[in-house]
C-alpha cells in the first residue's frame, strides 16, 4: 500500500475489541500512512472492563465516545462506530479511514467506504476473522507493533544499554508454501521479458491479493530480508544515479 503522508484519516477505536497496550506503537504505525484528524474511541464507559484505555486518551489526544449497552448481549458500541463512520465520510474532510478492531462486524463498514473511494486500514489482534481483513486495503496485526525489548547489561561486564541484547517477539506467521506462491505468483504477474519485478510493485501487489501481509509478520523489518531468506530468487540492486538510491528488482531462480 503506497504511504501518502498528506492522507487525513478518521481512527475510529473500537475499545471492546483491540487491546489498549500499545496505542502509542499503533498511532506511529498509523502516521506511516497519513494524518490522523478525526480519533474517537467507542465504549461504554461505566463498565470496568475499559478502564485500562481511560489513562491513554488524554496522552494520545483520543475523544472517547460514551455509548450506553442497552440491552445484554449487544454492542452498542458497534452500532456508535458505524454512524460516525457514515457521518464522517459525507463530511468529505478525509480521505481514509483507519478502523481498530478485531471484531467481523465491522466487514460491511469497511467495505462500504471503500466503495465510497475511501483507503480503509485496519488494526487487530491476530484473532481477526479473515472477512474483516480482506475488506481492507491493508490489515495490520497489533502483535507485530510490540517495541523491542531491551536486556539490562550483564552483572560484572562492562556492557553498554546501546549493546544490550534485544528480545524480538516471537513471529506470528511461518513462511509457508501458501507465502512463497503468493510471492512466486506476484512476480509472475509482474515480471518483464528477462523475469524481472520491481520490488515496489511486488509489494503493492501482494498486500492487494494478502491485505494482511506484512514482512513484520514473518519476523522481517522489511521485505527484501524475508525475500533472501527463502532462498528461491534472484536480487538484482540497479544504481539510479541519485545518490545511495537503488532500485530493487526480484526473479525467480
Amino acid at each position: 500500500m503506497e504511504t501518502k503522508k498528506d492522507l487525513k484519516l478518521a481512527v475510529l477505536i473500537d475499545a471492546d475489541n483491540v487491546p489498549y497496550a500499545n496505542v502509542k506503537e499503533m498511532f506511529e504505525e498509523i502516521a506511516k500512512y497519513g494524518t490522523p484528524t478525526f480519533k474517537r474511541i467507542y465504549a461504554d464507559w461505566t463498565k470496568p472492563t475499559v478502564s485500562g484505555w481511560k489513562n491513554v486518551l488524554l496522552e494520545n489526544a483520543i475523544t472517547p465516545i460514551q455509548q450506553y449497552s442497552y440491552s445484554t448481549g449487544k454492542n452498542a458500541s458497534d452500532s456508535a462506530l458505524i454512524i460516525d463512520a457514515m457521518d464522517i465520510l459525507y463530511t468529505g474532510k478525509v480521505d481514509g479511514f483507519c478502523i481498530v478492531s478485531s471484531d467481523s462486524d465491522f466487514t460491511r463498514l469497511a467495505t462500504r467506504l471503500r466503495e465510497a473511494g475511501m483507503k480503509v486500514i485496519g488494526i487487530g489482534e491476530k484473532k481477526t476473522l479473515t472477512p474483516f481483513i480482506t475488506a481492507c486495503d491493508k490489515f495490520i496485526y497489533i502483535e507485530i507493533l510490540k517495541k523491542e525489548i531491551v536486556s539490562p547489561p550483564e552483572t560484572g561486564k562492562k556492557k553498554t544499554l546501546k549493546n544490550a541484547k534485544k528480545t524480538v517477539a516471537e513471529p506470528l506467521s511461518k513462511i509457508d508454501p501458501e507465502v512463497i506462491k503468493l510471492l512466486t505468483d506476484s512476480i509472475t504477474d509482474l515480471a518483464d521479458e528477462n523475469g524481472w519485478a520491481f520490488l515496489g510493485e511486488l509489494g503493492n501487489l501482494m498486500l492487494k491479493k494478502k491485505p494482511d501481509f506484512d514482512s513484520r509478520n514473518y519476523g522481517f523489518a522489511k521485505m527484501l530480508p524475508l525475500i533472501k531468506s527463502i532462498n528461491r530468487f534472484e536480487i538484482d540492486e540497479r544504481d539510479t544515479g541519485k545518490h545511495n538510491i537503488k532500485h530493487i528488482y526480484i526473479r525467480k531462480k
